[in-house]
């Protein structure tokens, strides 16, 4: 099975390059963006994936905007064997230049949300460390993934109205990854297995002239599984990246990360983070969130249009719902993205945070799957 990429010498097996080196069913290939304006005025988020060997390919688009309901659109097919083909109804992904430059196209759609945007890298690649995470003797994460922080020009129309998005406004983040992890169907049959919790925050942010990113996963205990912390350039434009690595990326000894939730709730009233250099300088961070986004809206956790879940050969659909109306401890409403201000002091920033935690961790006081915050 043969696909133009097979025409670059890329291959890292023998096998053509739609042959992934695991057999395991939840082997996948993503492409996701966000966007949001330095006010908080709104926040889109974008995902395409595909799952070879599920074979399925899925997209979804959303959209929201203070005080208003958030509207998503919603794509899934069977996978092309072409992996060029990245196109799922009436949505597109275009890499005009690899590193540099994607268009996304939705055309209309009976969602009522469509959008032609354009992301410009202002930094260079930064890979995260590769992750992986083990339930008992089984490895349920096995993922690498690269980071572009940039810039987002275009237009997304909604039901409630066109937002004009200005690239010197909309500040955005791409997060390409691939390997394996938990996606589609929860596997069956053999002896009962004990539900594993989950402690995930990210927290890419954009500075004057850098970037600051941190990354963890944690155990239940507060125990360090996955913790990261980078610091790199920011470009003034597209063309003055240097190249698909600069090699300035800087790495920190560590990080370390404090949430304050809101009571009853997992969600996050407000945040702080360490960057700890390889000199023992601490750098704090605090973000405050100023807009929420759900993240079941670009098919996380949702429970009809999860990602890898079989659709059909074709099938789109879209949904509007009241952030402000949810049950935030509903499984499918834990995992949340906020637009957040920051500041270390002495320096202002923007960024987002991302967070989900599911099951008991000890930090937050969480004893059970989904109790809240005590007030």
């Amino acid at each position: 099975m043969l696909n133009k990429l097979d025409d670059f010498p890329i291959h890292q097996t023998p096998e053509p390059i739609a042959y992934p080196v695991t057999s395991d069913r939840n082997v996948y290939d993503r492409t996701w963006f966000n966007g949001y304006a330095k006010d908080g005025s709104y926040y889109f988020g974008i995902g395409m994936a595909v799952y070879p060997h599920r074979g399925i390919m899925d997209c979804a688009f959303s959209v929201v905007q203070p005080g208003q309901r958030q509207h998503c659109f919603y794509g899934s097919r069977r996978a092309p064997a072409e992996r060029t083909e990245m196109d799922v109804g009436p949505f597109r992904m275009e890499i005009v230049e690899p590193m540099r430059r994607v268009r996304i196209v939705l055309d209309d759609n009976s969602s009522g949300v469509s959008c032609d945007l354009t992301f410009s890298a202002r930094t260079a690649a930064i890979k995260e460390e590769r992750q992986t995470l083990w339930s008992g003797t089984r490895r349920v994460m096995d993922a690498t993934r690269f980071d572009q922080f940039g810039r987002w020009s275009g237009t997304v129309h909604t039901p409630d109205g066109d937002i004009a998005v200005d690239d010197e406004v909309c500040l955005g983040t791409k997060d390409r990854s691939w390997g394996v992890r938990r996606v589609g169907e929860q596997d069956t049959g053999g002896a009962p297995v004990t539900p594993n919790g989950v402690f995930f925050l990210w927290a890419p942010l954009v500075w004057e002239d850098h970037i600051t990113h941190a990354i963890f996963f944690d155990g239940k205990q507060g125990e360090a599984l996955v913790r990261e912390g980078i610091v790199a350039p920011l470009y003034k434009s597209e063309a003055a990246v240097p190249g698909v690595e600069d090699g300035l990326d800087k790495r920190m000894a560590t990080a370390r990360h404090r949430v304050t939730y809101l009571p009853g709730t997992r969600l996050a009233k407000s945040a702080e983070i360490d960057l700890v250099g390889l000199d023992g300088e601490t750098r704090t961070i605090g973000l405050e969130p100023i807009l929420k986004f759900q993240m079941k809206g670009l098919g996380y956790g949702h429970p009809e249009w999860g990602q890898g879940m079989w659709k059909g050969e074709l099938a789109t659909g879209g949904e509007s719902f009241d952030p402000r109306q949810l049950d935030m401890l509903a499984p499918e409403n834990i995992h949340v993205q906020q637009v957040v201000r920051a500041t270390d002091g002495t320096r202002t920033g923007m960024g987002v945070l991302e967070q989900v935690c599911l099951g008991p961790y000890a930090p937050s006081g969480f004893t059970n799957m989904f109790d809240g915050a005590k007030g």
